[in-house]
């Protein structure tokens, strides 16, 4: 059931961009997330488009792009996986 919501609601999400820093402790749960749950979350929702980009120095952010070039963000700073799991799936409700 829940996947079928999941499926439904992101017809309306075009895009998900995952921004990280590839060494920084605020940015650990992040690469835990893309280990543990990126493959399952992608199975979930193959159409959309999930881009992960590192840059040095910067704030673990998820920015998710809608219909009608509409975008929001969320910061990932020090969370786990599992809460990062958590709010991606808040963009599909």
């Amino acid at each position: 059931m829940a996947t079928k919501i999941l499926k439904q609601n992101a017809k309306k999400l075009r895009e998900l961009r995952i921004h990280l820093c590839p060494n920084s402790n605020e940015s650990q749960g992040v690469r835990n997330f893309i280990n543990s749950h990126y493959v399952a979350l992608k199975k979930q929702i193959p159409d959309t488009p999930i881009l992960i980009r590192e840059a040095r120095g910067i704030q673990p952010k998820v920015w998710a792009r809608f219909d009608y070039c509409k975008e929001e963000c969320l910061d990932l700073s020090n969370q786990n996986s599992d809460a990062i799991l958590k709010q991606i799936k808040q963009f599909l409700q």
